[in-house]
């Protein structure tokens, strides 16, 4: 049978993986690969056994990757991007070598393209383009903005003061959770079948900021508008500009085999 290792398992989207992947295979064809090994403890209780894998230590790599058939790489979570990538190519060299058959990725949804071809991409593009170069069966995870963004919003604010207040624009937003990006990587994982895929994991529909102040009305039992403000100045604002988060796609149902989060229910753990 397949066996499957997790890079980043002790991570949130990974921990999220791994607990779906339990109910679809035995632990013992699962492998979690984990920086700090000690912090791992948990996993080894669930009967799945634990290798370290340390992206700056390319040596460990290809005797982690030993044995294994598919192997998903959570990207990196460094912030310099050119470190991100040169962990990322570690790891898919040491993949190559190790005999793994299929390389799974986590990238962002529909990765905008410079219109510069002279310029190099983002670090999701460079990463997937290194591993469709090492001619390894591969499937892309492109996953939404994570809906923790509305963490930054100030949405108990608004519901105290029945005000959503964000910067200007036309936002839309094709956001979800992570539990529910975990639930397809999970299922994308034990895919049958040979060949190269790529998902665009986001919601089937936009949602905007009047819409998150229809849920917020509905959780405070009293209106709560939305109102733009040019004085707003947050970090996230100029972070979601160079995404698309507008298109959708229906690829996360799909591998989920139902619909996406509500809305409301995604916002809960932020407003309560």
């Amino acid at each position: 049978m397949t066996t499957i290792m997790i890079t980043g398992a002790n991570g949130q989207l990974g921990s999220l993986i791994l607990e779906n992947l339990r109910s679809r295979i035995p632990a013992m064809h699962i492998i979690a690969g984990v920086r700090s090994a000690p912090q791992a403890d948990h996993f080894r209780e669930l009967g799945i056994e634990v290798r370290k894998v340390d992206y700056d230590l390319p040596e460990s790599l290809e005797e982690a990757f030993h044995g294994i058939s598919r192997l998903l790489l959570i990207s990196s979570s460094h912030k310099d991007d050119d470190v991100r990538l040169a962990q990322h190519k570690r790891v898919i060299d040491a993949a190559k070598q190790s005999g793994v058959r299929h390389l799974l990725y986590t990238g962002f949804a529909f990765p905008q393209q410079s219109a510069d071809r002279s310029k190099p991409g983002n670090v999701h593009t460079m990463t997937e383009q290194a591993i469709i170069e090492s001619g390894l069966e591969y499937t892309f995870l492109r996953n939404a903005l994570y809906i923790d963004f509305v963490g930054v919003l100030g949405l108990k604010e608004a519901l105290s003061s029945g005000e959503l207040v964000t910067a200007p624009g036309g936002w839309k937003f094709n956001s979800v959770g992570r539990r529910d990006l975990a639930l397809a990587a999970a299922a994308a994982l034990v895919e049958e079948g040979a060949g190269s895929r790529i998902y665009e994991l986001t919601a089937t529909h936009t949602w905007d900021f009047a819409d998150l102040a229809e849920v917020l009305t509905e959780v405070a039992g009293k209106p709560v508008v939305h109102r733009q403000d040019e004085g707003i100045q947050h970090w996230i604002y100029a972070f979601m500009s160079q995404l698309d988060t507008a298109s959708t796609s229906g690829d996360l149902e799909q591998l989920m085999g139902r619909p996406v989060t509500p809305l409301r229910d995604s916002i809960l753990p932020f407003i309560v």
